[in-house]
């Protein structure tokens, strides 16, 4: 009996191979050997460049600058806050300006992957913006320091009339 289910267990055995011999290869059977060939014939190039930044990332960017300069900071503590839409307004032109003088410097025609023409970006709008608040500051202050300076007519507190 028992070498009638050996038999048996052969006879499947040989119909399963058969079948499996008869039915075409998948499409995953056949796509992984080719891809590994693909693969190990071709090597992979892969470019990185981080310049010129996304508009997406230069949207960012504008959108940070706005908050710099339109919220409480150490620089507004010193120099004050803008109004939002001044801030807005401001924030996309030291963007641009950065952007194109980052963009037309010497680093830019360099083969690197784009790190020093973004650093010069990155100086560029903290340049800028330092140079904005700083003259909207100044420009500001004439007014506030005409209001505090007592008169030349008015004898001050240290004036040497007043020591007598």
């Amino acid at each position: 009996m028992s070498d009638n289910m050996d038999e048996q267990a052969s006879h499947m055995n040989q119909q399963t191979q058969e079948e499996a011999e008869s039915k075409p290869a998948t499409v995953p059977e056949m796509e992984t050997p080719q891809a590994e060939e693909s693969t190990e014939k071709k090597p992979m190039n892969i470019s990185f460049s981080i310049w010129p930044p996304t508009q997406r990332t230069r949207d960012a960017v504008m959108n940070r600058l706005i908050e710099t300069l339109s919220t409480p900071s150490i620089l507004s503590k010193r120099y004050g806050t803008f109004p939002l839409e001044e801030a807005s307004k401001t924030a996309k032109v030291i963007e641009e300006d950065a952007f194109n003088a980052a963009g037309s410097s010497s680093s830019a025609s360099g083969d690197d992957d784009g790190v020093k023409i973004l650093q010069d970006y990155s100086k560029e709008i903290s340049k800028r913006m330092l140079d904005v608040v700083k003259s909207r500051s100044t420009a500001a202050a004439p007014s506030t320091e005409a209001e505090t300076k007592p008169s030349e007519n008015e004898p001050s507190a240290a004036s040497p009339e007043n020591e007598s």
